[in-house]
């Protein structure tokens, strides 16, 4: 099986998300996908260039970045599986509208054309204010999964959601199976 694995810049999921990508890796083909901000932001969580070499050392492939890049995942029948983890309030907005100009937004967009799943593990501070209509808009397209999730600090961030990357493997068996991982919300 082929999985994509999108990261977008939720730097402070990292530290769950790439231990589920090196276990998916143990069984699959992995290839890594990084926004904008992956790839080019140093954050408090490490820098872009540890990111990019924890990528390519679990992969053992270079992660690919640009829009060029994955834009052939969909003509080419690349993935099995498109993952999306972090999946920030920002992509599930383009994600929600339709909206194309990012690695992320692209390889989600390309990868749809095929009619296979798309898993999304929310990260955003918002998910409960502004990010909760583009949930509820993938939520009822076709192709789109998510890992389950919660608040994350309900009195400290009390919009804020963030998916049980723990979960991950498990949503990822039921998205193939075309099936929504439940309980969805933890």
């Amino acid at each position: 099986m082929n999985i994509g694995f999108a990261m977008c810049g939720s730097f402070c999921t990292y530290s769950k998300v790439f231990p589920i990508m090196e276990v998916l890796s143990r069984d699959y083909t992995v290839t890594p996908i990084f926004s904008e901000a992956s790839y080019t932001i140093d954050s408090r969580f490490g820098t872009a260039q540890e990111h990019i070499n924890l990528a390519r050392e679990i992969c053992g492939v270079e992660p690919l970045h640009t829009i060029a890049q994955v834009e052939p995942i969909g003509p080419k029948k690349l993935l099995d599986v498109l993952v999306i983890a972090p999946c920030t309030g920002n992509t599930l907005a383009k994600l929600a509208h339709s909206i194309a100009d990012t690695p992320v937004s692209m390889a989600a967009k390309s990868h749809l054309r095929n009619a296979r799943p798309v898993l999304v593990a929310v990260s955003t501070n918002d998910g409960l204010a502004g990010a909760a209509e583009n949930i509820g808009k993938l939520l009822s397209r076709k192709h789109y999964y998510f890992v389950p999730f919660g608040q994350d600090n309900a009195i400290g961030k009390p919009t804020s959601l963030v998916a049980d990357f723990s979960a991950l493997p498990k949503a990822l068996e039921e998205a193939l199976e075309g099936r929504q991982m439940q309980p969805i919300l933890v």
